[in-house]
């Protein structure tokens, strides 16, 4: 089993900046891909962002290609997302997840994901 933590988020002007981070614990050796995911109100729940554990390689939605990045301090078992240039539509309860599906390819799916961690709030103010 793994078990995931987010921190960091918060309420934050338009055009602002957060970096969330996700710290795992429990068998993160069996970890082959990590994520972001986010679900505002009344919408489906939606990939964010990836980091493969095999081939490093990072893979983001359209929505927010050019503004967040996702990046790892594996010797902490810590993933962080940093969000830039924030938008009122970018609100939305963000998650961590964990996958223990190994592929050289990128888990961008929900079906990737064994494991979520609790979500934490960000809501962009207009």
């Amino acid at each position: 089993q793994v078990q995931l933590v987010e921190s960091g988020g918060g309420l934050v002007q338009a055009g602002g900046s957060l970096r969330l981070s996700c710290t795992a614990s429990g068998r993160t050796n069996s970890i082959y891909g990590a994520g972001w995911f986010r679900q505002a109100p009344g919408k489906e729940r939606e990939f964010v962002a990836t980091v493969n554990r095999i081939t490093g390689v990072r893979r983001y939605a359209d929505s927010v290609k050019g503004r967040f990045t996702i990046s790892r301090a594996t010797a902490q078992n810590t993933m962080y997302l940093e969000l830039d240039s924030l938008k009122p539509e970018d609100t939305a309860v963000y998650y961590c997840a964990a996958s223990d599906r190994r592929a050289a390819v990128p888990h961008t799916y929900r079906s990737d994901y064994a494991y979520w961690g609790q979500g934490t709030q960000v809501t962009v103010s207009s």
